[in-house]
C-alpha cells in the first residue's frame, strides 16, 4: 500500500511541475470520479478546488503564531469541515526535519520557513509549486515578497509577512531621523565618546546581513540575475569596493571599534541607557525599547552618497508539503492563512508586517510611523539569495570584511579574495 501511495504522488508530482515548467498556469487538470462526469477533465481553480474527503491538517509554527493559526483554523474547519492541528516547531528548523520526515511521511502538510530555504527545499523536491493560487497571489503581493518566494520562475510561496532593518534613532539625542550618512559622521564628531563609551551609530559589525548594506548601496551584489546566478558574483565589483571604502571611513569617524565590540546585547544596553543615539535594527527589536522608555522613532535607512541605501530583507510564507496525503486542502489552508483577511488578522494581533500589497498601504497599518517606516525600507530591499549556493558566500565574505574593518587592509584585494574562495567552493559542489 506504501509503495503503491508512493508511486502515484510521483506521478502527480511530475505532472504538476511539468505542467508549471510548460505554461505556469494557475491551474491543475483532474478528472471526474463517477456518472455523467466520469473520465472528464475539469481544471481545478481557486474558486472550485475541494479539500479531499476525510481530509485532516497539521501544520508546523512558530509559537508565537499560535493563537493566529488556532483561530484561523476553526474558521477553516467551520468552512471546509477539515480539522487543523498546529505544531510547535521554529521556522529555521522546519527545512532540515521536512527533509527526513517528509518521504517518511511523518511531515506537517503545511510548513514555513524563511524564503532563503526555497531553493534547497525546492531542489530537494521537498514542496509544491502555488499553482492553484497563483494569479492571486501574483495580484495581490509585493513585488519583492513575490521575488522572494519565487525560485527558478516557479511560485512555491504563500507569502504572509515581510521583514527587514531600518533605523532606529533615539529622539532625545536626535530628534529627527538622518536623511543621509553625511549626517550621521558630522552628529559623531561631536556626540562620540570612546571613554564613555557613547557612540552616534551602531549596527552588528559581525553579520554580513547588515554589512551587506553598505556593499549594495554603491552597486555591489551577491549573484546576478536578481540572484538566481551563481556564476555572476558582484561583491567585488567596483560598487562594492567603494562600499568597503566607505566602511573604512565609518570606522574611523563614526564607530571606533573592532567588530567583536559590537553585538545585538550590546547594542541594545547601550541604546536602552541613552548612549548610543541610533541603531541599525530589524522589527525584533521594537518590543525591547519600548519596553526601556525610550522615545525612538524608526526611518528607512541614510542615503549613501545620495544613492537609497539597499537592506537585505526576508519573507515569511505558508509552504505545502510535497509529501502530503491532502494537496487540495493544504494548498486551500495555505491560501487562507495567507489571503487579505488573514494578514490583517495576523497584523491586528501580532503586529506582523503584511506582505500583501493592499493590507500593507491599509490606513491601520500606515498610521504607525514605526510599520511604516519599515515597510518603506522593505520595498528598497533585495530579498536574501535562496540559491543553496548562498551557503559558500558568508564564510569568505565575512572574513573579507573583517579584513577591511579591523585590519583597515586593502579593500580591492579582500574583497577579490573572497569571490576567489567563494569560486573555489562553488566548484567543488557542482
Amino acid at each position: 500500500m506504501r509503495k503503491w501511495q508512493g508511486a502515484t504522488l510521483s506521478v502527480m508530482m511530475a505532472f504538476t511541475l511539468a505542467a508549471c515548467s510548460a505554461g505556469g498556469g494557475s491551474t491543475s487538470p483532474t478528472t471526474g470520479t463517477g456518472g455523467e462526469n466520469a473520465g472528464e477533465v475539469v481544471e481545478l481553480t481557486a474558486e472550485n478546488l475541494q479539500p479531499e474527503e476525510g481530509a485532516t491538517l497539521v501544520i508546523w509554527e512558530d509559537k508565537n503564531q499560535q493563537s493566529f493559526v488556532e483561530e484561523r483554523a476553526k474558521k477553516f474547519e467551520e468552512k471546509y469541515g477539515v480539522t487543523v492541528k498546529m505544531e510547535e516547531l521554529p521556522p529555521t528548523d522546519q527545512v532540515t526535519k521536512l527533509t527526513t520526515d517528509g518521504p517518511a511521511g511523518l511531515a506537517a502538510d503545511v510548513v514555513v520557513f524563511p524564503h532563503d530555504k526555497i531553493g534547497s527545499a525546492s531542489e530537494a523536491g521537498l514542496i509544491l509549486p502555488n499553482d492553484i493560487f497563483e494569479a492571486e497571489t501574483v495580484a495581490n503581493t509585493s513585488e519583492n515578497a513575490l521575488k522572494a518566494v519565487t525560485f527558478k520562475d516557479i511560485l512555491y510561496g504563500y507569502p504572509y509577512s515581510v521583514e527587514t532593518y531600518a533605523l532606529f534613532y533615539n529622539k532625545a539625542l536626535y530628534p529627527e531621523a538622518p536623511k543621509n550618512f553625511e549626517e550621521i559622521v558630522s552628529f559623531a564628531k561631536t556626540f562620540n565618546d570612546v571613554k564613555s563609551n557613547q557612540y552616534a551609530l551602531m549596527w552588528e559589525l559581525q553579520q554580513f546581513y547588515y554589512n551587506y548594506a553598505f556593499l549594495a548601496s554603491q552597486g555591489g551584489y551577491i549573484f546576478g540575475d536578481n540572484g538566481m546566478n551563481s556564476e555572476d558574483l558582484g561583491l567585488n565589483n567596483e560598487g562594492a569596493q567603494k562600499g568597503g571604502e566607505f566602511l573604512q571611513t565609518l570606522k574611523s569617524e563614526v564607530l571606533p571599534l573592532k567588530m567583536g565590540d559590537v553585538n545585538y546585547d550590546i547594542k541594545k544596553g547601550l541604546f536602552s541607557s541613552g548612549k548610543l543615539a541610533m541603531d541599525i535594527n530589524g522589527p525584533w527589536t521594537i518590543a525591547d525599547y519600548r519596553n526601556a522608555g525610550i522615545d525612538f522613532g524608526v526611518a528607512p535607512l541614510p542615503a549613501i552618497d545620495g544613492k537609497p541605501m539597499t537592506s537585505f530583507s526576508g519573507v515569511k510564507a505558508y509552504y505545502v508539503n510535497a509529501f502530503t496525503q491532502y494537496p487540495n486542502a493544504a494548498k486551500l489552508f495555505a491560501a487562507f492563512l495567507s489571503n487579505e483577511e488573514a494578514q490583517m488578522a495576523n497584523f491586528e494581533m501580532n503586529g506582523t508586517l503584511p506582505a500583501n500589497s493592499n493590507v500593507a498601504a491599509d490606513p491601520k497599518v500606515q498610521e504607525d510611523p514605526i510599520n511604516k517606516a519599515f515597510l518603506e525600507q522593505f520595498n528598497n530591499s533585495t530579498p536574501m539569495p535562496s540559491l543553496p549556493a548562498m551557503d559558500s558566500v558568508w564564510g569568505p565574505i565575512t572574513s573579507a570584511v573583517t579584513d577591511i574593518w579591523d585590519g583597515g587592509k586593502d579593500v580591492k584585494a579582500s574583497l577579490d579574495n573572497a569571490v576567489k574562495q567563494i569560486q573555489e567552493s562553488l566548484a567543488t559542489v557542482q
